[in-house]
């Protein structure tokens, strides 16, 4: 394994390794605090993050708001004073030691309004701010007002160029690094195109050196760049290192530090990700956002992808192939089906799956009492926490909405992640993850169930292992 190198990141001597940002509440103060003291760049996540009362205790978020645009102030509210205690919580287990680095996601309800608000109270803790899922263009100009450097996420050289083009060559000065990140990968929202295909993973190698291509035609020779997605064992990256093609390079992990001692996530959670196996991660498309994302197969996603197969198209009149009339709800409505899917709607309600909901999509979904109540509810309660959702129809400009019926195929995001980022049951939840989660199960520096420290992790990666 070469030796690796300290790189120039936010403005300090630093080791090149950086810890993934993981919301909601996965990535705190604490494990950002270890991983900036072991040397690295420990980034804690600014999404929703917790935040404590006055005797170190965590606040609840309990919504007061009768509408969605209330809640949502609510919810920016908490995630403000969350931002800033986990701000506070890192820079004091850092003890001057290595960098930190807040996360955000640009498609998350109020990113700007976190950002400033987190920000203006903290600026003097943290060194950097790293921020995917969409195309945050202003990021730059956010980040230069406080003087911090920014660390945009992408997935392609196309997705740099048109920020650069955009915004960013205004703000150059505090471009900290530009982050590859592996959409075929990494865990959590992916960033894949619809030009390419979630089936058939591409080498990074080219797609990275096409980044590097661009950067280099605009004087960015020097700035780093992060490959984040799939990275587990440096030495199978070292063909990367001190590599003329690529440049300066260091590299994220975000799924390894969830298994550390400093790691937030619940035991259960921890147990969970020491049992899978190759292939229990997978890509899909379940996710309010639109977004692709990687996840852990568990009866929760199962319930999604049930839930969309019985799905069928249909008129609210006898027209084309869709000439079989069948009612359903309390006040026995009528749709028409083709007759083929008519026998499979028979059957779906004879299971108990006698509720009809309606997509976007001029589709109808069947799903039992319980799991209607449960939509529906839930479709009620949004607190806006993206920018747009799918689920729920919620905007965040000033119509309040997307214009489209809700969706019913999806689900509230924001619930499933404050659970399972509180101890919720790790099979009934959305459980984010890279695609190289199952090497817990292999790799010896696990065995026997072995949690380390972050130090212990940061030493052990620095070794190529």
């Amino acid at each position: 394994m070469k030796l690796l190198n300290a790189l120039n990141l936010s403005g300090k001597e630093v080791l090149p390794l950086i810890e993934g940002g993981k919301g909601i509440s996965v990535s705190n103060g604490i494990s950002a605090g270890a991983f900036a003291a072991a040397g690295g760049i420990g980034t804690f996540s600014a999404v929703n993050a917790d935040a404590y009362d006055d005797n170190g205790d965590l606040i609840p978020i309990i919504y007061h708001g009768k509408t969605r645009r209330e809640r949502h102030h609510e919810l920016l509210a908490y995630g403000i004073k969350g931002g800033i205690a986990q701000a506070q919580r890192a820079h004091d287990l850092a003890g001057g030691k290595g960098r930190i680095h807040l996360n955000v996601l640009w498609e998350m309800g109020g990113a700007e309004t976190i950002l400033h608000g987190v920000l203006e109270q903290v600026k003097d803790l943290v060194h950097g701010v790293t921020c995917g899922a969409g195309m945050p263009y202003r990021l730059a100009e956010i980040a230069a007002k406080y003087k911090i450097y920014y660390y945009p996420i992408v997935s392609s050289a196309r997705a740099f160029r048109a920020l650069w083009k955009r915004s960013y060559h205004r703000v150059q000065e505090w471009l900290g690094a530009v982050v590859y990140e592996d959409p075929w990968k990494a865990g959590g929202h992916n960033g894949l195109s619809r030009a390419e295909d979630p089936a058939v993973p591409e080498d990074p190698y080219p797609r990275v050196k096409a980044l590097r291509d661009v950067m280099n035609e605009e004087g960015l020779h020097n700035v780093p760049i992060v490959m984040a997605g799939g990275v587990w064992y440096l030495r199978d990256w070292e063909h990367w290192i001190d590599n003329a093609e690529l440049g300066p390079i260091a590299f994220q992990f975000g799924t390894r530090p969830l298994l550390t001692q400093e790691s937030p996530i619940s035991d259960q959670w921890k147990k969970k990700l020491l049992t899978l196996k190759e292939g229990d991660v997978f890509l899909n498309k379940f996710s309010p956002t639109g977004f692709y994302s990687s996840a852990v197969k568990n009866p929760f996603l199962e319930n999604l992808r049930e839930r969309s197969e019985r799905q069928v198209a249909y008129s609210n009149e006898a027209v084309g192939d869709h000439t079989t009339p069948f009612l359903y709800g309390p006040r026995q409505r009528q749709a028409f089906v083709t007759p083929g899917d008519h026998a499979q709607v028979i059957t779906w309600m004879d299971a108990g799956y006698t509720e009809v909901l309606k997509t976007p999509d001029n589709t109808i979904i069947f799903v039992t009492p319980e799991e209607s109540a449960t939509i529906l509810k839930d479709q009620q309660d949004c607190m806006g926490c993206l920018s747009a959702c799918r689920f729920s129809n919620w905007s965040q400009d000033e119509s309040g909405t997307t214009g489209k019926k809700s969706d019913p195929r999806s689900f509230c995001i924001q619930k499933s992640l404050q659970s399972i980022a509180h101890g919720g049951d790790v099979d009934h939840e959305l459980m984010f993850a890279g695609h190289g989660a199952y090497r817990f199960a292999t790799d010896p520096f696990y065995a026997n169930g072995f949690v380390p420290t972050v130090k212990q992790l940061v030493e052990r990666l620095v070794s190529g292992d």
